[in-house]
């Protein structure tokens, strides 16, 4: 159930949250869906989604294009309590408090972004800006616009000068971004990927039957047959360069399990990938 909830709007909309709960609930926790940038401020460090990699973690940083996923994750972790600050990346928002031009530091995609969620620890700049955030909470009559704003793009700078994080620059990024990537761009981006079809109709600007009708034209082929073909081929390729375990191959090309791998990779080298990798080490 939900402790406490609290929203602090800038022109109308949520700008920053304040959410504390007892897990897990029927129900996900009321984020908006726009991206959002989540402290962990309490936690009992369970997982809060099927890979164990993202987790209750107090102190730890959760950076989402897609707040309804954090707020989903957030409902279904193991019983425990969890309280967090969120802070809302609306387009609007951001269009206005920069007067149409992107922020500082700002660089456009060279490439679709691929990784919509990502987990690390706060730095120490993070972890102070977020505790000025509770004191918002605290005094909310000292609060006004400008402050907000200034809350607003104090997190941009830090998080545009996230130089150790990629993945963080790239959502980041993406949030001014002018660029639009072609079909072929964004669906070879996503192969190994755990976007759904869904995911990538929406992504290419598409209706879920207008996305499979091109899909299609281009490819030949439906999206999960050339999807798990290519993810095969990706994991046959990683087999003939790394010493990585070919379960934790399987998970980075896409795959959902071991067996599932297997089954796949059978089906189109009429050997298993401990097979495979047995009979290039023998050559």
């Amino acid at each position: 159930m939900i402790i406490e909830h609290q929203t602090i709007d800038l022109w109308g909309r949520p700008l920053f949250t304040w959410v504390t709960l007892e897990t897990p609930m029927e129900q996900s926790v009321p984020l908006p869906s726009e991206a959002c940038f989540a402290y962990i401020m309490e936690g009992d460090n369970h997982a809060l989604s099927v890979k164990p990699d993202i987790r209750a973690e107090a102190g730890q940083i959760i950076l989402s294009l897609c707040g309804n996923t954090v707020g989903q994750m957030l409902s279904e972790q193991e019983k425990g309590r969890v309280s967090t600050v969120v802070v809302h990346f609306h387009a609007e928002i951001l269009k206005q408090a920069y007067q149409d031009a992107p922020p500082a530091f700002w660089k456009e995609l060279e490439a679709p972004v691929v990784q919509y969620i990502v987990q690390m620890a706060a730095s120490e700049l993070v972890k102070k800006y977020f505790e000025s955030l509770i004191y918002l909470f605290e005094y909310r009559e000292a609060v006004s616009e400008e402050i907000l704003i200034l809350k607003l793009k104090e997190l941009m700078a830090l998080l545009m000068k996230t130089d150790n994080s990629p993945q963080i620059l790239q959502i980041m990024r993406s949030l001014f971004t002018q660029r639009t990537f072609g079909f072929k761009e964004v669906v070879d981006a996503h192969i190994c990927t755990p976007a759904t079809v869904e995911n990538l109709a929406m992504l290419t600007n598409h209706s879920l039957s207008s996305f499979k009708r091109e899909f299609r034209r281009i490819y030949n082929d439906t999206p999960a047959s050339y999807i798990m073909d290519k993810r095969a081929e990706k994991v046959a390729s990683l087999l003939s360069v790394s010493d990585e375990s070919i379960s934790n191959i399987g998970y980075d090309c896409g795959f959902t399990s071991p067996a599932h791998l297997s089954r796949v990779f059978k089906n189109k080298y009429g050997v298993t990938p401990s097979e495979y990798r047995l009979n290039l080490s023998g050559k």
